[in-house]
This record gives C-alpha cells, structure tokens and sequence, in this order.
C-alpha cells in the first residue's frame, strides 16, 4: 500500500514538470530546434579547407603532373629520332640500289705482253708527249673520255731500267669534254683527292693490287699492280661498257728513290 502511494506521488511531480524548470533551457529554443531536425548537413557551409591543405593539394598535384610529363616527354623525340634514322638508312640503301642498277658490270680487259721494247720505244721517242718521267712518288693518271666513234681503247707502254705500277678505272660520270688529259701527284695529294671527289680510297701494297676505290661512280678494271715494263711491252685494250671516261694510273707511289722514265700511248680502235 505504501508502495503504490509513493509511486503515485512520483508520477504526480514528473507531470507537474516542465522544461522551465531547468535553468538555461527554456520552451522558446525547444521550438525553435525541434528534437527530430538533424544537424545542417550543407557541406558547403559545414565544412571548409583550410590554407594548408590547399597548397599541400595543389603541391601534390603539380607534382603529379611533373612527374607524367617527364615520363612521356623522352617518347615522342625518341619516336622521331628512331622513324628519321629507318628513313635516314632506308634512303641510302635505295640509293646504293639504284645506282648499282644503272651501271651494269665491267668486262675484265685484254691484255697482252711483247719483247719488242726497243722497237716501242723507238717509236715513242719522236713524241714527246709519249715520254715523261714518272718521279719517286708521284702517281701520273691519264684521262681518257669515250667517244661515239670508237668502241674500245686501247695502250701500251714501257719503261727504262724498274717497272712501274698500272691499273685502270672507269668513272661513269657523263662526258664533258673529249680531250685527254693528264694528271701527275703525290701519292698523299692523290688520295686526298680522291678521298674528296671519287670517295674513300684504300690502300694498299701495289704488288698485290691497290687503290680500290669504293665510289658508286667509279668501277675498278684492273687494279693496280706492279708490271714489269722494262722488260716487256705491256699493252691491251678494253671495250666501251658506256659513256664515260678511263682512268689509266701509273704509280710510283712506293718508290722512295728512284724515277722512272715512261713510254706510253693510249689510242681509240673501232
């Protein structure tokens, strides 16, 4: 029975309650905020970066991109480099292709040795452009263009006392003039230029045949050898492949002292 009243008077003072009855909380501000609103979710106003993120953001992301930029930035140049050298050796081959197309392959000579020395050299010796002296180290090439009237050339010659280097070439370089013309060098001003108009030049010992030139328009007929022409008349001929002009040499070049006089003659036969 005592129980029962005293729950009673509890439950009387709960209800006679009132939030008033707390300091600093009063029915105004309950109605204003009701008990079931949540919390302002715009996180537009609930939330804003601070200055430091900021820049730790934009730091990271300037990074990022430095750092994809230095990645893809050595592709393209090498991309270039790489389609300009396969154009670069693509060319050339075409090129040396081409060129080896248009000049067909060279007839080895005829040659021919006599024992008439005296008998040439007598002859000669009313020329005098047919007797020069081919000095210690000197290299003397004659030019000699084709011509339409003839087929073939054809040489001799002979020398007082030593031999002599000989070998010939052929430069398919067009006709400009019909003269013959002679050239006498030093070895070394010879191959500098030969180095600089015919292309690379390798040398090499005269007795096992030097002076292969590598030009795509020059083509080798018979290297150059030493030939005992004090002995023998050495002579030949060789038949027109084409227009073009024939490089006869005679070389010198390995003689440290000694001179040699030359007779020669280089004439056209049909």
């Amino acid at each position: 029975m005592d129980r029962l009243e005293a729950t009673s008077e509890l439950q009387s003072r709960l209800s006679s309650l009132s939030f008033s009855s707390f300091s600093g909380i009063t029915s105004k501000q309950c109605e204003n905020r009701p008990l079931d609103r949540l919390p302002n979710t715009d996180l537009s106003q609930s939330f804003s970066p601070s200055k430091n993120q900021i820049t730790m953001d934009e730091a990271k992301e300037d990074s990022q991109q430095h750092s994809e930029g230095n990645e893809e930035a050595p592709a393209e140049p090498a991309l270039g480099e790489a389609a300009e050298e396969n154009n670069s050796t693509g060319s050339c081959q075409l090129s040396s292709e081409m060129k080896a197309a248009q000049m067909p392959p060279l007839n080895p000579p005829t040659t021919w040795t006599s024992a008439a020395v005296k008998e040439l050299k007598t002859k000669l010796q009313t020329d005098k452009d047919s007797v020069v002296t081919v000095y210690r180290g000197d290299i003397m090439t004659v030019h000699v263009p084709t011509v339409p009237e003839a087929k073939k050339v054809c040489w001799e010659f002979a020398t007082d006392g030593y031999d002599i280097g000989f070998g010939i070439y052929f430069d398919w370089t067009p006709v400009t003039t019909r003269a013959i013309t002679v050239h006498i060098s030093e070895s070394s001003d010879d191959e500098d230029e030969e180095e600089e108009l015919e292309g690379p030049v390798t040398n090499g010992d005269v007795e096992k045949g030097s002076k292969t030139q590598t030009n795509s328009s020059l083509a080798e007929i018979l290297p150059v050898y030493r030939q005992d022409s004090h002995l023998s008349v050495q002579g030949g001929s060789h038949e027109f492949p084409g227009e073009g002009t024939y490089l006869f040499k005679f070389d010198n070049s390995y003689s440290l002292w000694r001179n040699k006089t030359l007779y020669y003659r280089v004439y056209y036969s049909a």
